[in-house]
């Protein structure tokens, strides 16, 4: 593999780690609905192209709760790995699902975890020590419990080889070509949900520009207006 191919549905693959509740409280480098809006974008992503996806957690029960529903609600039959270490490497449930993935190519690991500075930290040194997979951390994706220390360990990561990207371009880069009709629809929904002045934009294009309808269900009437008696004596 080269750091200078672009990312494709057929060379990645990706690991969520440790998205719960008790992980996204101690997070403070980004707004943590943001980082779930982020989270849930990018696993929508995945689901779209057909990116092969691992779920881990670390202890559920007794300290970190429940993965984000949003998130399982996209994978509803992916299996929770479950862990005690805060190194995902340590666990061989986790090796073995990214080595199955890799024998097929898929040797680009793009990574959302909590924390930036332990889980994704360890996870990205430990993983490229003892393979020749590529990392991609996607930054807006992931949290640390601090700016410093989110900022200080993708500066880490990066410097020992890892990639960092957004949510976003990760799936721009799977999409690639708009000419790819077979994903357009379900990207351009993504962006729509999640992209925030990219996607309101997107919906005033297509029902201002060229005249789509809107994607809500709404059914009410559209009043029109009738100005208040009060205001036509002030007049």
């Amino acid at each position: 593999m080269s750091k200078l191919q672009v990312l494709t549905p057929e060379n990645s693959q990706l690991i969520f780690i440790d998205h719960q509740p008790q992980m996204a409280f101690g997070v403070q480098s980004i707004d943590r609905q943001v980082l779930k809006n982020n989270t849930v974008a990018l696993a929508k992503s995945a689901k779209i192209f057909n990116v092969p996806t691992i779920i881990t957690t670390v202890e559920t029960d007794s300290f970190s709760g429940h993965t984000y529903p949003e998130l399982l609600d996209v994978f509803p039959d992916a299996p929770l790995l479950e862990r005690t270490s805060m190194n995902s490497w340590d666990d061989q449930k986790v090796r073995d699902a990214l080595a199955e993935n890799a024998a097929k190519g898929r040797k680009k690991i793009v990574v959302s975890g909590l924390w930036t500075e332990v889980c994704n930290l360890t996870f990205s040194l430990s993983c490229m020590a003892d393979t020749d997979y590529e990392i991609y951390m996607v930054a807006d994706a992931s949290g640390g419990t601090s700016e410093d220390a989110h900022k200080y360990a993708m500066d880490r990561m990066v410097q020992a080889g890892v990639i960092p990207v957004t949510w976003q371009q990760v799936l721009l880069e799977w999409q690639r070509d708009w000419a790819r009709r077979d994903t357009y629809d379900a990207v351009i929904a993504t962006v729509q949900q999640h992209s925030g002045a990219y996607g309101m934009g997107v919906d005033y294009a297509y029902t201002m520009v060229h005249k789509a309808p809107s994607r809500s269900s709404h059914t009410g009437e559209t009043q029109s207006p009738f100005p208040a008696a009060t205001q036509i004596a002030a007049e």
